[in-house]
């Protein structure tokens, strides 16, 4: 690509709007006392705790690549919810060196299996952990929140108390 065309190609892309658009998966267990635990991955490149995420598919709908990006980057199974759970936004560093932002759509996936081999093992640590412990170890903001919000979601429900009123006893 020539020099004009590529500072073009660089200056469209800086100023992009809307952002450029990926799926992720919050994949998740309840351990046996309850609390959910998510899956945290470090990114292949920085090192930084992430979730999976990639990029959109041909005739997949976006649970369906978060589901695929999930299995091919962390190694687990299961299905995502297919509504969204929110959405957080960062800059996604570029190989030649141009940073673009980037609006990720969260779904929920509720893990059932975990494979051996996967196409990106050994390229990532991965590890279960609690919302807050994920929530601290992911550096977007927007992500940290979701986290949280993931674990109130699933806190256990306590049963209302019921009020008892105690009983009146009329005079004839």
């Amino acid at each position: 690509m020539g020099l004009v065309k590529r500072i073009a190609s660089n200056l469209r892309l800086m100023v992009q709007r809307p952002p450029r658009q990926q799926y992720a998966a919050l994949c998740y267990r309840t351990k046996k006392n309850g609390e959910p635990e998510v899956l945290v991955a470090t990114s292949r490149d920085t090192g930084r705790w992430v979730i999976p995420k990639g990029w959109p598919m041909e005739n997949r709908k976006s649970h369906q690549v978060a589901e695929q990006e999930a299995f091919e980057e962390v190694g687990v199974k299961g299905k995502a919810e297919k509504a969204a759970f929110g959405f957080y936004h960062y800059n996604k560093g570029l190989d030649n060196g141009l940073k673009v932002p980037v609006r990720v759509q969260v779904h929920l996936l509720k893990v059932e299996d975990c494979v051996k081999n996967f196409k990106e093992k050994g390229a990532r640590r991965i590890e279960w952990v609690s919302c807050q412990e994920a929530a601290e170890r992911v550096n977007e903001p927007e992500l940290k929140i979701l986290m949280l919000e993931f674990s109130e979601r699933m806190r256990p429900k306590t049963p209302a108390t019921p009020v008892v009123t105690p009983a009146v006893k009329f005079a004839n």
